[in-house]
């Protein structure tokens, strides 16, 4: 199991923990920079009961991309919306494929056992033979 497959590492990834000072000093971004990026719709920060921003380590690795964007790839903040939504649906997109590969292989598992339950019950193996295989008859 990789850390991003662990959901302790995901929920201490995701847990908001930092205030904006704390945040804005982990990224050497100016607390109002922070803020404008939450109202572009950039992050969305956790916020306790008193409306207080609290920062996640996922959201301060967000902020660190979104300064690699802006600062060393000359990205206005327009074009790094975009490319995160992208980089979200992308991600959403590889979830989806490793969920279609498991109930793939399930659902072969399941083929299989039906197969020898058959081969079994008949008393003989079957054969699976291709699509096109067979030669029709003229």
């Amino acid at each position: 199991m990789t850390k991003h497959d662990d959901p302790k590492h995901d929920e201490i990834e995701e847990k908001p923990v930092y205030m904006i000072s704390i945040a804005a000093k982990l990224t050497g971004l100016h607390p109002q920079t922070l803020r404008i990026y939450e109202r572009k719709e950039l992050l969305t920060p956790g916020r306790t009961p008193k409306s207080t921003r609290l920062y996640s380590k996922k959201d301060i690795d967000r902020l660190r991309h979104i300064q690699k964007l802006t600062n060393e790839e000359g990205v206005n903040l327009a074009g790094v919306k975009m490319i995160i939504e992208l980089q979200n649906r992308l991600d959403d997109i590889q979830r989806n494929l490793v969920d279609m590969e498991d109930q793939i292989a399930s659902a072969q598992r399941r083929l299989s056992e039906e197969t020898s339950r058959f081969a079994r019950h008949y008393g003989r193996e079957l054969v699976v033979v291709p699509k096109g295989a067979l030669m029709k008859r003229k």
